[in-house]
């Protein structure tokens, strides 16, 4: 039973993350991964049937598939997924313009960098409880802008809504596997999935677990845990808005973290009380009523204790509605998205407002930020040296090398100063 979530003062608090060593523990998932990587379609077919409940003779979705899920989707659904797609796409071509080729001269030597997208890619879009086809434009067209060349979805039990989503966004073949073998097939291929060359998408714990054990095989993108937000508002903050956005936040998993920090006593207990009054007509109840319980409405002096807390926990989503913005903006740096104001909810960025919903989480944001075409590309750096600029160079490298006692780096230098 929901009763409150737990109003505590800032000097109470103590930060709580999700046991990532768990995920070491989870022996079944190496199991499932070395009989993909033995067994391919085999192995994949074997495990869909078992944990999904599915025996598929083929495990592609076919064009005719594709079109016949269109038909099973309302055209207004599709018009949605369709509008926010291009404000997804948008966004992203906007950051794809950010990282650019260029070469420059330094005393005589030729400095450059190229982009070039990653050649193959796989994306997790996850289907259990809801079918997520936001996952899959937010996985897909960031890796289409970026110009990767193959890019292929899996998703679980998939639904019309995720294949006409994967198709919309770009995806060139679409998969209805999931879990463990879904991993394992991208990661090292098997005849009818093609081996990528990196890994996106959340995943349940099992999913994160798999992604953690074939990176380096294949790269991916970050281990994901529960979803969070965390909420900063003073006086001026909107009790009902809050609620919602906790509460939506609460119906993701039963271990999702829903904090609010305020600075208010009173708009702490307005918060409190509209969140029993949503709760009560939410279909989702069950596990956002677990959440909650878990979840804290913290009362701190002042914004600068807020700003620490925040900085300190770094959470996927970070929502302000606070009356000095400005300020508080500029002190804010760790967070995998920032919501500023009362009207820009977290389910707007999650839908269609442009930017990524797949964010780090569990104090991940103090290192990296979410998913971008950042993700599908690679920096590749190159040189060329003249005479003038090896015997420059010459000098200092083969110093370097003879203080460090590689004396093979040495000679490299030594033979050409030489000539």
């Amino acid at each position: 039973m929901f009763n409150t979530m737990k109003i505590i003062n800032a000097n109470k608090l103590t930060e709580k993350y999700y046991d990532y060593l768990e995920l070491e523990k989870i022996e079944v998932v190496s199991q499932i991964l070395n009989e993909v990587k033995n067994d391919g379609d085999k192995a994949v077919k074997k495990y869909t049937k078992k944990f999904d409940n599915l025996n598929l003779e083929n495990t592609l979705i076919t064009r005719k598939q594709v079109e016949e899920a269109y038909k099973k989707v309302n055209p207004k659904d599709i018009q949605s997924l369709k509008k926010a797609a291009i404000n997804i796409k948008f966004f992203a071509r906007e950051q794809f313009k950010t990282f650019k080729d260029f070469e420059i001269k330094k005393n005589g030597v030729i400095l450059g960098q190229k982009i070039v997208p990653i050649e193959k890619v796989g994306c997790y879009v996850p289907g259990g409880r809801y079918p997520l086809p936001s996952s899959a434009l937010m996985n897909v067209i960031p890796a289409k802008v970026a110009g990767v060349k193959e890019i292929i979805v899996c998703s679980p039990k998939i639904h019309p809504l995720t294949i006409v989503a994967a198709d919309i966004a770009g995806a060139n073949k679409i998969f209805n596997i999931g879990g463990i073998q879904a991993i394992g097939a991208m990661a090292y291929g098997t005849k009818t999935v093609p081996k990528v060359n990196t890994i996106v998408g959340p995943g349940n714990k099992f999913v994160a677990a798999a992604k953690k054990e074939v990176y380096g095989v294949v790269g991916i993108d970050f281990i994901a845990g529960p979803s969070e937000v965390l909420i900063i508002a003073d006086e001026t903050g909107n009790p009902e808005f809050i609620a919602a956005d906790l509460l939506a936040q609460a119906e993701h998993d039963s271990n999702a973290r829903c904090d609010l920090l305020t600075m208010s006593k009173g708009l702490a207990k307005k918060v409190d009380k509209e969140l029993k009054i949503q709760l009560d007509n939410l279909p989702t109840k069950e596990i956002a009523k677990i959440a909650l319980n878990n979840g804290r409405i913290v009362v701190v002096k002042d914004l600068t204790e807020a700003v620490n807390i925040s900085n300190r926990r770094a959470p996927e989503h970070l929502e302000i509605q606070v009356k000095d913005k400005k300020q508080l903006i500029s002190k804010l740096t760790n967070y995998g998205s920032l919501f500023i104001g009362n009207y820009s909810a977290e389910v707007f960025g999650d839908y269609c407002s442009g930017t990524n919903h797949t964010l780090p989480t569990n104090g991940a944001p103090n290192y990296t930020g979410g998913l971008s075409v950042k993700d599908f590309i690679k920096i590749l750096t190159y040189q060329e040296m003249d005479k003038k600029s090896c015997i420059d160079l010459g000098k200092i490298a083969s110093r370097i090398a003879d203080l460090e006692g590689l004396k093979g780096h040495k000679h490299a230098a030594d033979v050409r100063l030489k000539k």
